[in-house]
């Protein structure tokens, strides 16, 4: 009887054990929250890629909890439940990037601050597509392997296409062409390191023209230096004040001689007024005895009157002369 017992508290002992194990498995399989110490998000996505119940959820490449729950939401968006350790701390302003995790398929949730998603225009388009104004986290996909492969594939296509058709281009009258072009070049060069030699000289010269420019400047500015000196110690002496006051007697001198020169202009032009009224009688005078209507006229211009006027003093001549001569013949004195 005692060992009957005795193996039925065995037999329960096994199966209260067997029962726990079996409870705890279950529970650590499904890795639920016995203390209520997991937080949860709620992230919404136009596409999840391969991300499935269970996936590891990331937070700065360390795993921080799961993916709990998928389900379609409104609008064709998917909505995303994940569990979170309650003591893991969120980045600023988290967004949510769904990708690959290896090349096997398995892909995470990576939870990243908006300035850490990559510059991708279409990823941050869906990532300002997601974004509300409510709890719900935005959500994008990555692009994974299988789409990069695909898009280096299009990418090796198109360089294959280019490389037949410079194939294709690049025959033997291209090379020669190309050997002419890299001919001309290199006489192009040796004329460029000749015209930099030419110029180099020039800027020498140049150099030295301004070396000069700029000592002339500086002999200037020592002499306008000598010059200020000299005019403050005038200015101290009073020199400058009686150079100034001088000035301005010259300067009154001057405007009174103007007046004076004034006066003359108008009295000049007084007197050549009165010229010319004379130069005219003068002309009209000459004018009239130039003309034979006159007297005047006709002794200017009547020449029997210069031939007559001749004869009369030679005529007075010979008279002059016979009463030197012979006086008694036409003075006759007589006394009584």
């Amino acid at each position: 009887m005692t060992n009957r017992r005795a193996s039925d508290f065995v037999v329960g002992v096994t199966v209260l054990v067997v029962t726990a194990v079996t409870i705890g498995g279950t529970l650590w399989l499904k890795q639920a929250d016995l203390g209520g110490r997991t937080r949860h998000l709620t992230v919404r996505s136009r596409d999840v890629g391969g991300v499935a119940l269970g996936n590891p959820v990331v937070i700065r490449g360390v795993r921080a909890g799961r993916v709990e729950q998928i389900a379609l939401g409104d609008d064709n968006w998917v909505v995303l439940r994940l569990g979170l350790d309650g003591d893991v701390e969120m980045p600023k302003d988290p967004v949510v990037l769904l990708a690959a995790s290896t090349l096997f398929g398995e892909w995470q949730a990576t939870v990243t601050s908006r300035d850490g998603v990559p510059a991708n225009r279409e990823l941050r388009a869906a990532i300002e597509e997601a974004r509300t104004n409510a709890d719900t986290l935005a959500g994008a996909v990555l692009p994974d392997i299988a789409q990069l492969t695909a898009v280096a594939g299009r990418i090796s296509g198109d360089v294959a296409k280019v490389a037949e058709r410079v194939q294709v281009a690049f025959d033997d009258t291209a090379a020669r062409e190309l050997r002419e072009s890299i001919r001309n070049f290199a006489q192009l060069s040796g004329e460029l390191a000749r015209t930099v030699n030419v110029q180099s000289r020039n800027l020498d010269k140049i150099s030295t023209n301004v070396q000069r420019g700029l000592t002339t400047i500086n002999d200037a500015a020592a002499r306008l230096d000598a010059f200020s000196g000299r005019v403050d110690s005038a200015t101290s002496r009073g020199e400058l004040q009686t150079i100034v006051a001088n000035s301005q007697s010259a300067a009154r001198e001057l405007v009174q001689a103007a007046q004076n020169l004034k006066q003359i202009t108008d009295r000049l032009d007084r007197t050549e007024t009165g010229l010319s009224r004379a130069v005219s009688r003068a002309d009209s005078v000459l004018a009239k005895a130039n003309s034979r209507a006159g007297t005047m006229g006709l002794m200017i211009n009547d020449p029997s009157l210069y031939q007559q006027s001749d004869s009369l003093v030679r005529e007075l001549r010979a008279l002059v002369a016979d009463v030197k001569k012979n006086p008694k013949k036409y003075i006759n004195v007589r006394v009584f």
